[in-house]
């Protein structure tokens, strides 16, 4: 058409168009382009499988709609075996489809919202299992707590281990301090970071109902002056704009990842670094809207929350405590007593008479245990019987080198003996240094010698000879000096 308008030759136009003279002179009479000549095709190329029963799919559809396509099928193919095949499921699927939309009951619209600024912020965990991060050369499984806010889209990240108040608060917090504002209303989905299920006596369980606040959880809102608010269950949509953005966020982490050169990092601080400069950079192509964002927000004026919540629990007779479902053992002169512990998002800290007593990582999950061999052994030497069926027997070997030496001095002392050699060696890792007593059995096991406690002591514990008082003469003492000091004062 274009070489026709220059010189009206269809020759000369159909050869540089690449097509024969004949189709160009149609197109040319017609004064179409060849996409407008298409017209929409209203026959079927091949005969309908089910007109003979469409009837009966029809009066099924009219009577549940809910029913799909692949559930017709299988009812056609067990009434009438011989007259469908597998192939024919995507043409029943087709009927179906056109059916819903010709006749089917209504659907459920989703109402698109149009977001004010400064009005709310919306936060989610999601999992960062596929980018590989790693902290000194271990696998590093943890979530991360992302705030975001629907006008700006601006979005903050937290690392975290679970998601716990804990690790809601320290998310919410970290993100608010980064913005120095606050918005009016906070909004999560129904996480027991932030609800409980509604309990009905003995049936369990409300479902489906409305869930309330945690208390700890509306404790955080009152600080920093936010409503809170959730989602409707199983209504994720509701949350769609943090949601959405969990995708965004890592395939940016990942580019990241890869210009660095390595998913290795020196501690979990330096990670946090790393997703906060990625996250950072972001927000700043996000700027005018973010600067509506927080024109519209009242300034942050509260100080930083706690870390941690505090709890009491009471030490068992198992010198053990019993943290959110997880058991950890302190010092058994600690028995019966209270304690105060802090729960941090990923360790725990239990404090007694103003000193802590056990600090360490927080265990993730439920029915989990941490037991240091250290706070039993003392009990463990005084029973031995005790150790065969003891609960957290698998506790007391601190290391695969503990276990090869116990199952080695099995071999010539079954039973309590070999159990009562053993315990002197946890002992003697107990009261000395774990780390000698270990680089001992490695020799002995290396040798392979018969492995006993007076052995391994003797490899640990060297006699040090005294060190030599030295002899000190005391200096006179003149007191004239004294004297002639006063009469200068005196004169």
């Amino acid at each position: 058409m274009e070489e026709m308008s220059k010189h009206g030759k269809v020759g000369v136009a159909a050869m540089k168009a690449g097509m024969d003279r004949k189709t160009a002179r149609k197109y040319v009479a017609a004064g179409k382009l060849p996409s407008e000549m298409k017209a929409p095709r209203e026959w079927r190329t091949r005969p309908d499988p089910f007109v003979e029963h469409w009837p009966e799919v029809q009066a099924r559809l009219e009577a549940t709609p809910e029913l799909e396509a692949t559930t017709l099928f299988d009812v056609l193919r067990e009434e009438h075996p011989d007259r469908y095949a597998d192939g024919q499921l995507r043409t029943l699927q087709r009927r179906v489809k056109e059916w819903r939309a010709a006749h089917g009951p209504d659907q459920e619209v989703v109402l698109g919202q149009r977001h004010r600024p400064g009005e709310a912020a919306q936060t989610d965990f999601t999992s960062t299992a596929e980018l590989g991060v790693t902290i000194a050369g271990q696998a590093f499984l943890h979530l991360l707590c992302v705030l975001v806010l629907p006008y700006s889209n601006w979005q903050w990240a937290t690392v975290c281990l679970s998601e716990s108040l804990a690790a809601l608060r320290k998310g919410v917090q970290r993100a608010l301090f980064q913005l120095g504002r606050v918005p009016q209303h906070h909004q999560t989905d129904n996480s027991t970071a932030a609800t409980h299920r509604i309990a009905d006596g003995e049936k369990g369980f409300i479902e489906g109902r409305k869930r309330p606040f945690n208390e700890g959880y509306l404790a955080v809102m009152r600080h920093f002056g936010m409503t809170p608010r959730t989602t409707e269950i199983a209504a994720k949509e509701q949350n769609g704009d943090v949601e959405s953005g969990h995708r965004a966020l890592k395939r940016r982490l990942e580019q990241a990842l890869l210009l660095r050169g390595s998913r290795d990092f020196a501690d979990r601080d330096e990670w946090q670094a790393f997703v906060d400069g990625v996250a950072r950079k972001a927000n700043l192509r996000r700027g005018p809207r973010v600067a509506e964002d927080l024109a519209a927000m009242r300034p942050l004026d509260v100080g930083l929350l706690p870390e941690f919540v505090e709890l009491s629990a009471r030490v068992s007779e198992w010198s053990t405590i019993r943290i959110q479902h997880n058991a950890y053992s302190v010092p058994s002169r600690l028995i019966g007593e209270e304690l105060r512990v802090r729960l941090y998002e990923d360790r725990i800290e239990a404090w007694f008479g103003g000193e802590v007593q056990l600090a360490c990582e927080r265990l993730c999950g439920r029915n989990q245990h941490r037991i240091d061999y250290r706070h039993v052994i003392w009990s463990l030497i005084r029973k031995p019987g005790g150790f065969a069926r003891y609960v957290y027997r698998e506790e007391m070997f601190p290391s695969l080198v503990f276990r090869r030496a116990y199952d080695a001095i099995q071999t010539p002392h079954h039973g309590l003996a070999g159990d009562l050699e053993y315990l002197r060696i946890l002992h003697l890792a107990a009261t000395t240094m774990q780390i000698d007593v270990e680089a001992a059995l490695v020799g002995l096991l290396g040798q392979a010698a018969p492995i006993t406690a007076d052995r391994v002591k003797a490899l640990v514990v060297r006699d040090v000879p005294p060190t030599a008082v030295p002899d000190l003469t005391p200096p006179p003492i003149d007191l004239r000096a004294y004297d002639a000091l006063l009469t200068e004062v005196a004169a």
